[in-house]
């Protein structure tokens, strides 16, 4: 046992010079791909995706909170300035004119928050919903169209058309579980506005 552990040993020993020989070849072959402008290239973009991320990280534990509040706002100044829809219908009741201007003049009053904040690229986003009465796909597809008109409404009382998009939300996220009464299903049946950074 302890010859061929020497035995090996000595080839071992003896061979360590030629894998040398083929670490240096090696070596010469990564230098020379170090220095092509592409492999630099590559190398930058990844160096400069992982500095991205780490800014990205370090600055959403900086905005959580700002973008808390906000939401806390807007979400608080929907449910107050709630416009009414025809039954099974985009068409707006009359009467929505003022509270769509209160909403936009909170959503208006949020962007300057956030851009004196130093905040840039964020979208607010108004989304409808329905309650669970009817077919999941005709109420997506309905509370969509409901989203988009409150978004038409709010454009036209001053936010930028290029900062708000609507998106349906059917009967996915319900306030109040289950909604089997009547005064249930209206408390579902609703928009709200929030900001994405």
């Amino acid at each position: 046992m302890r010859i061929r552990l020497c035995t090996l040993t000595l080839v071992g020993f003896f061979a360590l010079p030629i894998f040398g020989v083929r670490a240096d070849g090696f070596m010469d072959a990564v230098k020379s791909a170090a220095s092509n402008p592409e492999v630099q290239a590559a190398a930058k973009n990844v160096g400069n995706k992982a500095v991205e991320a780490t800014k990205s990280a370090a600055g959403k534990k900086i905005t959580a909170p700002l973008e808390k509040k906000v939401n806390d706002q807007l979400l608080s100044e929907a449910r107050k300035n709630q416009c009414s829809f025809k039954s099974d219908s985009d068409e707006l009741e009359p009467g929505c004119d003022g509270k769509a201007q209160k909403l936009a003049n909170v959503i208006l009053q949020a962007k300057k928050t956030l851009t004196s904040a130093g905040v840039s690229g964020f979208k607010f986003e108004v989304s409808g919903h329905t309650d669970t009465r009817g077919n999941a796909a005709h109420n997506k597809e309905l509370s969509a169209r409901r989203a988009a008109v409150m978004v038409k409404q709010l454009v036209a009382k001053g936010v930028p058309a290029g900062e708000i998009l609507s998106v349906g939300k059917g009967a996915e996220e319900p306030l109040v579980k289950p909604d089997n009464t009547p005064a249930k299903q209206a408390k579902n049946r609703r928009y709200e506005v929030r900001v994405r950074l």
